[in-house]
């Protein structure tokens, strides 16, 4: 499939001076205009959003919410880099983790449509190298590992729903987790290549199929794009995905003018206190072109340039005359794919009433009590490791991002009171 490669007019909003660190938005009777008809109330997702950088449980947050292919909603609070006195504004760039890992879900996809890879098939069949897997069955009574065949091969479905069988870091099995942190697979010094050579020398921490974890598997989707497409997964992102919708603020590596833009790092400590990561670990991998380029985290990004990625999903692969997938290639990344044998999904039902399809989760029922988040069913999300969310509803036509810089991941309920503020006047996202 051929894509055009060639920059959009975005025609988007310039970044307003706001050295108070306070929400910027529309003006009132604009506001009114766009969203005549909306039952999103941006009032109530302004006051949840500010109440947590007023209280000091964050630094910055921001967030943008489309309905029915409007902005309905824009805010900014607080600071994306505290100890310069930089405000949170719409053009600053946050580093969004595992949000990453959905774009890499879509260049997979774009080469299947192709016809270049059959997602049943085993992995393989493409990565020769995963062809003789050893999968983990125990100690024996010196404490060493035993080891049993694979029952069946991974296959590229299992990469694009982690059930393929890798270690997670969620997982606490000893014995793998040495072999992993010694093989050093996600070493920035390696390219996807020479990461892909290190996992298929380590042994599956359970069999294909059976569980899900989550680990490693996004950078083979990465690894394949390259195998599949003759170029390096980034420049592929960059030709394929980035350019024809516009994203002209997604990248691996920062560029001149980048540094001043990208927010700052915060660790929250259990008192509540947040200090900043220095950024020399913070940003190192982003101020270097470094080999590995992972599918499965590692961008940087802008709220409106994320929201393009996700409009365009809600579009059912189109944005703007622009089409990247069949609207039935996206129905099938979100559409749940968990096996019914499946039963144990490590810390997903923290997500809420989801499954999983192709890199993302996937809402299969409504909220069931007052602890868990606002969603509507049929929606697909994900997040990132500095809490960054975005989420695509169809039914409903809403499309959200949200962005803050801090770790560790969901120790302020942000995404919840985000979520139950979005879908206020929304019955059926509530709870049930």
């Amino acid at each position: 499939m051929a894509f055009a490669v060639a920059t959009l007019a975005l025609g988007r909003p310039a970044a307003a001076a706001d050295p108070a660190g306070v929400s910027r938005r529309a003006g009132a009777a604009e506001l009114a205009g766009a969203t005549a008809g909306a039952r999103i109330d941006p009032g109530r997702i302004e006051a949840a959003l500010k109440s947590w950088v007023d209280q000091g449980a964050l630094v910055g947050v921001s967030a943008l919410v489309y309905e029915d292919g409007r902005e309905a909603y824009y805010g900014a609070f607080g600071m994306a880099d505290r100890e310069a006195g930089r405000p949170m504004s719409r053009d600053t760039l946050v580093q969004i983790f595992s949000m990453t890992k959905p774009i890499t879900g879509v260049a997979l996809m774009q080469l299947w449509e192709a016809g270049k890879l059959d997602l049943d098939a085993p992995l393989a069949r493409y990565l020769p190298e995963f062809a003789h897997m050893r999968v983990y069955a125990g100690l024996d009574a010196q404490g060493s590992p035993l080891y049993a065949a694979q029952r069946r091969p991974i296959t590229v479905r299992d990469i694009t729903r982690h059930t393929a069988g890798f270690y997670g870091e969620a997982d606490g099995t000893a014995a793998i987790a040495a072999l992993y942190r010694a093989a050093d697979p996600v070493n920035e010094h390696n390219t996807l290549a020479e990461e892909t050579r290190r996992l298929a020398a380590l042994p599956l921490l359970y069999q294909p199929g059976t569980r899900w974890l989550y680990g490693p598997s996004v950078d083979l989707q990465a690894r394949l794009v390259e195998r599949l497409s003759g170029m390096p997964f980034d420049r592929y992102l960059g030709e394929r995905i980035f350019a024809p919708l516009g994203m002209t603020h997604t990248r691996y590596v920062l560029r001149p003018g980048d540094r001043e833009r990208l927010a700052a790092v915060y660790d929250r400590h259990e008192d509540g206190t947040l200090t900043r990561e220095p950024d020399a670990r913070a940003l190192d991998f982003n101020l270097h072109d470094w080999p590995l380029k992972p599918g499965s985290f590692g961008l940087i990004s802008s709220l409106d340039d994320y929201m393009r990625f996700a409009r365009m999903l809600l579009g059912g692969g189109e944005l703007d005359g622009r089409r990247l997938l069949r609207p039935e290639t996206v129905r099938m990344m979100a559409t749940d794919a968990m096996p019914r044998e499946v039963t144990d999904t490590s810390w997903l039902p923290t997500k809420g009433q989801v499954g999983f399809g192709i890199d993302f989760a996937v809402r299969t029922r409504p909220p069931i009590d007052a602890a868990e988040a606002s969603g509507a069913v049929g929606e697909f999300f994900w997040d990132g490791a500095a809490d960054t969310l975005f989420w695509v509803d169809p039914k409903n036509g809403i499309v959200a991002v949200l962005f803050t810089q801090y770790k560790p991941f969901g120790k302020v309920p942000l995404h919840k009171t985000f979520r139950d503020a979005v879908y206020a006047h929304f019955p059926a996202a509530l709870v049930h």
